[in-house]
């Protein structure tokens, strides 16, 4: 079992943390609970920061006159400038954070599908858009590991989130190293992995480690962790993962019986037509690197990307075109 860098994650606070939703009620999500043994935690409440009470009357975003406001329809406050000074300064004080996990569809920390009105009104919704909140964070930090709770229930998009975060915090931790060899480490243990996300960049980033311009370790730093956000800014496609499960099967093709191949293969057949999940041919080559102690494959992240307590197979069914 690999040991992983326990990532700094920023969280909506309604979100298990805090009975503090306009309702004063709190939200119970299995998925942040699961999570609590192995990220480090910081809730906020965007709302309750800027002096809404709890409970509170709610807030919705209103598009008028060519511009988007933050609006209290009760009682016609707006909190637009409140909340875009408080959305500021928190941002410039996230330091190292590796990831966001943010209410679902809030006019503050929603990240995307948010209902926008066109007045303060009973009127429908007319729109969608980000939260104030949630926008900032998705435009400041594009290259984190960035979801609402409600995507989250997604399989697809849960997996490729944890991979990504915990990704992101191993490499923090090669920054906070400054060290060459910790940046040689990671390319190196992460190859398969790069390799599954986006290959041509996984190759750029192998020039970058190389060095061949002699650059100075911040610089060099700098264009890997660039390099390393657009590998993982979108989940793999099944041929990709594939392609490395092949990779990997070459190590063993000589070892393991006609069978056990015959076995492998068929798993991979079953996932490429989608009737299991990645998981299950994964394990079946992880049986082989440990029963043939095959040590280059077992310091590869690719076949443990995040910690194997938080895999969970279920899956909403919503979510990936939001």
């Amino acid at each position: 079992m690999r040991e992983f860098a326990r990532p700094k994650v920023i969280v909506s606070k309604c979100l298990g943390f805090a009975h503090c939703r306009y309702n004063a009620l709190t939200i119970s999500d299995d998925f942040v609970e699961k999570l609590k043994p192995h990220v480090d935690f910081r809730p906020v409440c965007p709302e309750v920061e800027i002096g809404l009470g709890i409970p509170r009357e709610p807030i919705r975003i209103v598009a008028a006159d060519d511009e988007v406001r933050l609006i209290q329809p009760a009682t016609d406050v707006d909190v637009t400038d409140k909340m875009t000074e408080f959305t500021d300064s928190f941002l410039d004080s996230t330091g190292d954070a590796d990831g966001f996990i943010l209410k679902t569809r809030s006019p503050s920390c929603g990240p995307k599908d948010v209902k926008v009105y066109p007045g303060t009104g009973k009127v429908m919704s007319t729109s969608r858009g980000t939260g104030f909140f949630g926008g900032a964070v998705v435009k400041k930090y594009p290259h984190l590991a960035v979801e609402d709770e409600g995507r989250l229930k997604n399989f697809g998009i849960r997996e490729h989130f944890l991979t990504r975060l915990f990704a992101i915090s191993s490499f923090r931790k090669v920054k906070e190293s400054r060290s060459m060899k910790e940046i040689v480490r990671f390319h190196s243990e992460n190859k398969y992995l790069l390799m599954a996300y986006k290959q041509e960049t996984m190759r750029v980033l192998g020039r970058i480690v190389a060095n061949l311009d002699k650059k100075d370790i911040e610089e060099l730093i700098r264009d890997y962790e660039k390099y390393l956000s657009e590998a993982l800014s979108e989940e793999p496609k099944y041929t990709s993962n594939i392609n490395v499960l092949m990779h990997g099967l070459g190590y063993f093709s000589e070892k393991i019986s006609s069978s056990e191949k015959a076995f492998f293969l068929d798993s991979l057949d079953r996932y490429r037509e989608g009737r299991i999940p990645l998981s299950v041919p994964l394990n079946v080559l992880r049986s082989f690197i440990i029963r043939f102690q095959e040590n280059y494959l077992m310091q590869q992240t690719f076949f443990e990307p995040y910690p194997e307590e938080l895999l969970e197979i279920s899956d909403s069914g919503k979510g990936r075109n939001l």
